[in-house]
């Protein structure tokens, strides 16, 4: 049967590279036809996720996507995208507009399916450590002070919570070698002091014990797509309720309006979304529809104004539409979570300074002792230098107040840690703080001695 499995997907790749030589994909970059966005099409031959392949590629160059076109029935794609840059300017750098060309087009021998990119790879760089779990306050700070004391960097990472859910892959490297931690009990003290982390220390709760692995890369694409189906198995989206008018959900967060309904006499589902605009939502709307094996037949995407307007003709892989009523409310509820997931709540604090071992455990445990909660963290380590983003709460659920942000920064260091946006108004002090950040100053706290870890 293996062999059998093998042979198929080594028949489906090779045919899907002959189909690629014969009919080679074609893009054209427009940027005379309007004014204020660049136009980009690509028509290509048709398959499954290709659609999701397009998206990607804009998403991680970080454009916006005002508007989009999409018609892939029977066997030929076609998609048309109106896009700009994060200043919402046109695309003129030549660098990325050949990156696009050379992704998206004929001499691109890389390009990925979702079947290839969810797979580990094996490497020497780094470990990757994937959690889930219920979210609670302090749950980041405890979990970078295990690694912390286990002698593990943090390098990069990306953290979701949602729902009492909270999601994480992590990257980290051995304190000594600078490479991935390999020592099987030692990895397997990994899971078991993280695990008892998420678990609360109680061993009679579900166990949410994190996988281990070691991979090649983790890049954003790795990350974004990991955490949506971490999440997913977690089943966060069973927390939304069935009543789709509600404006509001228990947190006090705008609902985004999802409908779905079926076209009889086309065989087609037609999956209605309109919800506040944000970067990647339409990665995160397409990757789910595919994850959940749909294939999206046609789509429009309107994305000019605050609110975002998304139209999408689905069907099942068989060609069937959405088959009964359990059916439509769970495509609903699992958008509406897809889109939830990377909403950012809460103030943005964005942290940049030299990289070491344990600074995430200290920037958290400092968060934590101001009562200060995750909502969701962007960690980035770069010519070693730390980019860290984090988005806080209040602890109690009240707003943040600005004299605990500024004091904070005291502590941190002014220039070191930024407020970027929120509703609170953080002006930078007189004067920088005469502690600092002075590392070896902040040395991490063993939750061994605390008594919340047994080693």
């Amino acid at each position: 049967m293996d062999v059998c499995l093998s042979y198929s997907y080594h028949m489906d790749d090779e045919i899907a590279k002959f189909i690629r030589r014969v009919n080679p994909p074609r893009v054209v970059i427009d940027n005379e036809v309007y004014k204020n966005v660049t136009v980009i099409k690509v028509d290509s031959a048709n398959k499954h996720g290709i659609l999701l392949e397009v998206v990607q590629v804009l998403t991680d160059l970080n454009l916006t996507i005002k508007k989009a076109y999409i018609s892939s029935d029977g066997g030929w794609f076609m998609d048309v995208f109106n896009v700009t840059d994060q200043d919402g300017n046109k695309v003129t750098d030549e660098i990325v507009l050949g990156y696009i060309r050379k992704s998206l087009g004929p001499d691109d021998s890389s390009c990925y399916s979702p079947r290839s990119t969810i797979g580990v790879k094996q490497s020497v760089d780094f470990t990757v450590i994937e959690l889930t779990g219920t979210d609670r306050p302090g749950l980041l700070s405890e979990l970078c002070a295990v690694l912390t004391d286990l002698q593990c960097n943090v390098v990069n990472a990306e953290i979701w919570t949602h729902r009492a859910k909270a999601a994480a892959v992590l990257q980290v490297t051995d304190e000594e070698t600078c490479s991935a931690v390999t020592d099987p009990e030692r990895l397997s003290q990994i899971r078991k002091l993280l695990g008892y982390v998420l678990t609360g220390g109680s061993g009679s709760r579900r166990s949410c014990e994190p996988k281990t692995t070691v991979s090649s890369s983790l890049d954003e694409t790795y990350a974004d797509r990991k955490l949506h189906q971490l999440m997913f198995a977690d089943r966060d989206y069973d927390e939304w309720e069935n009543n789709v008018g509600d404006d509001e959900d228990k947190s006090g967060r705008v609902v985004p309006d999802v409908d779905v309904s079926n076209l009889h006499d086309l065989d087609y589902s037609v999956v209605m979304i309109r919800c506040k605009d944000r970067p990647k939502l339409l990665f995160d709307t397409v990757f789910t529809l595919t994850d959940m094996k749909y294939v999206v037949s046609h789509a429009s995407i309107d994305a000019q104004g605050p609110e975002a307007y998304q139209e999408y003709y689905i069907r099942h892989t068989d060609g069937s539409p959405v088959k009964s009523e359990a059916e439509r409310q769970r495509v609903i509820k699992c958008l509406k979570a897809a889109i939830q997931r990377r909403v950012s709540e809460g103030l943005k604090l964005e942290l940049c300074t030299s990289d070491r071992v344990g600074l995430l455990s200290d920037v958290t445990r400092i968060f934590r002792e101001n009562s200060l909660t995750v909502t969701r963290a962007e960690v980035k380590t770069k010519g070693g230098k730390a980019l860290n983003t984090f988005y806080v709460k209040d602890a109690s659920g009240y707003k943040v107040d600005a004299k605990t942000i500024d004091a904070i920064r005291e502590v941190i260091g002014q220039t070191i840690l930024q407020v970027k946006g929120g509703n609170t108004e953080v002006k930078p002090s007189s004067r920088e703080s005469q502690t600092g950040f002075l590392f070896g100053v902040f040395k991490s706290r063993s939750f061994v001695n605390f008594g919340l870890i047994r080693s």
